[in-house]
């Protein structure tokens, strides 16, 4: 994962780290690295950033502990280029990340690649709790129904339940917190394709955050740690 770069492996996980779990800016993490007599740019801070998350996620992936079958769905906005675009997220009845997708448009189309990418990832859910959005209500529908026409078990599977009420959906609301705290630092994205990179690398930290991952050697390592595992 690390051949070839001129940097020691920990200082590049270092920086990764620091800038998806903190509120610190490429710049602050530039000067906080000259500090420690280490010369490295900010641009190359979020080029390691762009390289390694996606990686980095691929391996938490593998380790992530499965989630419950209620889950919570909503979106939040997120700036690019100064326009609002959207993130999907859905978390589970124990609070847990179920899932998260970036998306430039909010609608229906939008919606049901969320919902398919969740399903197919975690499994149909038994019920889903949405805010007032018809859009979100129809694309669940949708979704349900092409996953039934597809199963080839000859068990019948029961319909997801849909539970619409603004303030049910408060858990998942609170839970966008997290992560639009370490978002409004960064002062909007300048493309779709690096917000979608570091968004998933802010949402992987906010999993290992709440300890969705399994570890062998330690069943409650650090951050720190975790990114050490990661990257081995």
């Amino acid at each position: 994962m690390f051949k070839g770069r001129h940097f020691d492996r920990s200082v590049i996980l270092l920086c990764v780290r620091w800038y998806l779990a903190y509120n610190l800016s490429l710049r602050d993490l530039e000067e906080m690295m000259n500090e420690r007599g280490i010369s490295v740019d900010h641009t190359t801070i979020h080029r390691w950033t762009v390289h390694y998350a996606p990686l980095l996620l691929e391996q938490f992936n593998r380790r992530k502990r499965p989630v419950t079958s209620r889950w919570h769905v909503d979106e939040t906005y997120i700036k690019v280029r100064g326009r609002w675009m959207y993130l999907y997220r859905a978390i589970d009845s124990n609070g847990d990340t179920v899932e998260f997708w970036f998306s430039e448009r909010r609608n229906l189309t939008a919606a049901k690649h969320f919902l398919t990418r969740a399903i197919k990832r975690h499994g149909r859910p038994e019920r889903i709790v949405i805010d007032g959005s018809q859009t979100n209500k129809e694309a669940i529908l949708s979704c349900d129904t092409a996953d039934r026409l597809q199963d080839r078990s000859r068990r019948k599977l029961k319909p997801i339940r849909i539970r619409q009420s603004r303030y049910l959906n408060n858990r998942i609301e609170q839970d966008h917190r997290a992560i639009k705290r370490r978002v409004r630092p960064m002062l909007g994205f300048k493309s779709v394709a690096s917000a979608r990179v570091i968004l998933s690398g802010v949402e992987m930290v906010h999993m290992m955050r709440k300890g969705q991952a399994k570890y062998a050697c330690d069943p409650q390592p650090s951050l720190a740690e975790q990114f050490d595992l990661l990257a081995a």
